[in-house]
Order: C-alpha cells, then structure tokens, then sequence
C-alpha cells in the first residue's frame, strides 16, 4: 500500500520577497533559478528532502553551491531577472557573482 502525503500548497503571499539564485555545480557550470524560500529551494536540488523536486538538469552534477542570490518584490520582476540572467554569457554570469557585474549593468 503506498501512503500518500499531503502537502499544503505553496501560496505566494503579496509582500514575501522573490529570490533570484544562481548555482555553482560541480563541474563549473551555472545555474539560474527562482523560489520564494531559497533554503528549502536549495534542499530540493541537493535531494535532501527525498522528493526529487529539483531541477533533472542539475541531477549528477553535486555539490551545488549557492554563488549568488538576490530579492526582489514580486514574482513577474524574479521571472524578468532570471530570463535576462539565463541569456548572459558565462563570463558575465561569472561576473555578476563576483560582483563585477551588477544588475543595473545587466538591465539595460
């Protein structure tokens, strides 16, 4: 018999901040996401919490560190970064987690 767990859904309050995360895999590479709770985000990704919710991209690739992360006020906004973030080359990403580079540089 498979016993089935009940999960509370996961609703986005109107002032909870949106993050902007970006990982350092194993290997090197870059990876961009959004969460309202980074923690718990980043516990999914590593496996932690047994329910394989993270990303199948990063599936292999551990350990994952958290190299940059950033809040913003509303879930539209978080999606606008991340897509902007995602289309920069590796060396600006690398950038902007060396605080090279900062956000207004890359919102323009």
């Amino acid at each position: 018999m498979v016993e089935k767990v009940e999960s509370t859904p996961l609703l986005a309050d109107a002032s909870a901040p949106w993050f902007v995360y970006i990982l350092r895999c194993a290997d090197g590479s870059l990876y961009t996401g959004i969460t309202l709770d980074i923690n718990r985000r980043l516990q999914e990704h590593r496996g932690e919490l047994g329910l394989h919710k993270g990303a199948k991209s990063l599936r292999g690739k551990s350990p994952l560190n958290l190299a940059y992360s950033t809040t913003l006020d509303s879930r539209s906004a978080a999606l606008k970064l991340e897509y902007k973030i995602k289309q920069l080359a590796k060396a600006k990403k690398e950038a902007l987690v060396n605080g090279a580079l900062s956000l207004d540089q890359i919102s323009e």
